[in-house]
């Protein structure tokens, strides 16, 4: 529960300055500062950071985690990304954790999708062509009629099926547990969906359940020519398989996220036929910013009247 949390402190932590100026005054009660987590020399005193209760963490700033010992009466952590398994554990359970919910769908939907288009329409090929003064054309394969299997149906999966559909492509929807009513299968389900799939999609978090949970008996099971999509996690995807498979010609991939991350300039990945890779860039367009400002403000809003903060994670 975060309710009444600035009874206890009344500090709040923002990444970015003059939020204020573009959102809005700040709430009374509530002492706002700003910590982006890379600027050298530019951390709160020990005394501003005894009175933080709600930190809003500076994003794709892994060791910012370096601050949590000098928050004594920290009582909320709002992340603004949507993955916090590696952030979870390092909190003490008296702190809630809250995620960044919606603010990379439309931007991790839109990069799977470039990255699908790229691949079925030989992007990289007139890429390279182009550069070597090449013109040879050749027809491709396309993404109208292809059939996609989204695994990890979520809000992403979700803000990714608007698109598909829009491309004329044939959608099945997977996640962990089968939700008849919308029409949701279950992952135990991917046995039967993948010899029928062309493209299939990864939108999974990474947890005991879904770490390595696209493996060799799933690769083995899509038919020759797919391409496999991972926009979730990198160790979602069993990467010595994919290797294997890619290796071979067999099947194509288009990955944002690998394992291990980043990927060495050595591996055999970035040299397979058929594979795309992008560095875990999914997330970051300029829809970001916009979307992080409003959650940041309105959870500062809620934390300053005692309401509860949106986007709660729930702790075991």
């Amino acid at each position: 529960m975060t309710r009444g949390l600035h009874h206890t402190a009344t500090g709040v932590l923002v990444p970015w300055p003059d939020l204020d100026r573009r959102h809005g005054a700040w709430p009374q009660g509530v002492d706002v500062h700003v910590w982006d987590g890379v600027t050298p020399g530019s951390e709160p005193s020990d005394a501003v950071l005894a009175d933080i209760g709600l930190w809003v963490m500076p994003y794709a700033v892994p060791d910012a985690v370096r601050l949590l010992p000098r928050l004594p009466r920290l009582r909320a952590v709002q992340s603004l990304s949507a993955g916090v398994e590696k952030l979870l554990p390092l909190l003490p359970s008296h702190v809630a954790l809250h995620n960044g919910r919606g603010l990379h769908d439309a931007s991790t939907a839109e990069h799977a999708l470039g990255l699908i288009l790229a691949a079925q329409r030989d992007l990289p090929q007139w890429v390279a062509d182009q550069h070597a003064g090449r013109w040879q054309p050749h027809f491709t394969r396309s993404l109208a009629d292809a059939r996609v299997t989204i695994v990890g149906y979520g809000s992403i999966g979700a803000a990714l099926e608007q698109r598909l559909l829009a491309c004329e492509a044939h959608v099945t929807r997977v996640a962990r547990r089968a939700r008849p009513g919308e029409g949701v299968h279950a992952v135990t389900d991917l046995p039967r969906l993948l010899p029928e799939t062309d493209i299939v999609v990864l939108v999974l978090p990474e947890n005991p359940a879904t770490t390595g949970l696209f493996g060799v008996a799933e690769l083995a099971a899509l038919p020759d020519g797919a391409l496999v999509v991972n926009v979730g996690r990198g160790r979602t995807l069993d990467t010595e398989a994919l290797v294997a498979e890619t290796a071979t010609g067999r099947l194509r991939a288009a990955l944002d996220v690998t394992d291990p991350e980043p990927l060495p300039a050595d591996h055999p990945l970035r040299h397979a036929p058929g594979v795309l890779l992008t560095p875990h860039v999914a997330g970051g367009s300029a829809s970001f910013r916009p979307r992080a400002e409003r959650l940041i403000t309105t959870q500062v809003h809620r934390f300053a009247t005692g309401e509860p903060l949106l986007n709660a994670v729930q702790r075991d």
